[in-house]
């Protein structure tokens, strides 16, 4: 039995960090559903282009430039999409930073900006967010990472934003559920063609290792997290609220990665 996925017909879709990667990805799964798109991301010139292309896959869209770190960009861009789609069926949050670095090497700044897109605006997007959920029936994906319970070096600012992601959407999901909201995390593995697989896999021989890693012996790709999300999103997931998913190909079961060799390349980069 296939997803239904016209179910999906005319539902607003807002996606914060929708511009690029696995989110735009979802964007686009979506909007070839039928949905209306509302993404928000920094770079203005980004969400145009977004914009754009998801209009040519046949959608209604629209998009505002905001940082997820500023309440009030967030906010104005939340009550815009309301205006124009209605009360917001599916909220995507996955605005993310990354590097690799050891903690000593950390200055508090970039720890803490990690901490502020990752947490934080994870925070403002589903906070602000609340008053214009479909009430009952919204449905809200985070986007977390496996560092969230995997301890992995070169990545305690990861390791701490994403872990409080996962458990604000498990509180989210006991504070909301009696409302008819459902909230959960998704989990990407090692997703081709991203930025995020870039910086921690630079290079062939590092992605043909990390593939080797996965026990299902691939990368994934960005339809294996849109998949995900459109069934937490549709009448199949309609009883699964408070669920950290990995989407990984079992990446996950084999412990922390040793980005050792990633992480001098990257600082030879930046010297």
């Amino acid at each position: 039995m296939n997803l239904d996925t016209t179910q999906f017909q005319g539902r607003h879709v807002f996606v914060a960090g929708g511009s690029s990667g696995i989110n735009f990805g979802i964007a686009q799964a979506f909007a070839r559903a039928g949905a209306k798109l509302s993404i928000i991301s920094r770079s203005a010139d980004k969400v145009a282009g977004a914009v754009a292309a998801l209009r040519e896959l046949g959608a209604e869209a629209q998009g505002q430039s905001a940082d997820v770190r500023q309440p009030e960009a967030v906010q104005a861009a939340l009550d815009a999409a309301a205006a124009r789609f209605g009360p917001i069926d599916v909220l995507v949050s996955g605005a993310a930073g990354n590097f690799l670095a050891r903690a000593l090497d950390m200055s508090p700044n970039a720890f803490k900006t990690v901490v502020d897109i990752d947490l934080l605006g994870s925070f403002n997007v589903a906070r602000l967010a609340h008053p214009h959920l479909r009430q009952p029936g919204a449905c809200v994906i985070q986007i977390s990472a496996s560092q969230a319970f995997t301890p992995t070096p070169f990545q305690a600012h990861v390791c701490a934003a994403k872990a409080g992601v996962d458990m604000l959407t498990q509180v989210l999901a006991l504070e909301w559920g009696p409302l008819g909201i459902r909230v959960n995390s998704i989990v990407p593995g090692p997703i081709a063609d991203t930025e995020g697989l870039a910086r921690l896999a630079p290079g062939e021989d590092a992605l043909a290792a990390m593939a080797r890693r996965v026990p299902l012996q691939r990368l994934g790709r960005v339809d294996d997290i849109a998949r995900m999300a459109m069934l937490l999103a549709s009448d199949w997931g309609s009883y699964i609220t408070g669920t950290v998913i990995p989407v990984d190909g079992g990446l996950s079961l084999t412990g922390p990665r040793d980005f050792s060799a990633a992480a001098a390349t990257a600082a030879k980069g930046r010297s």
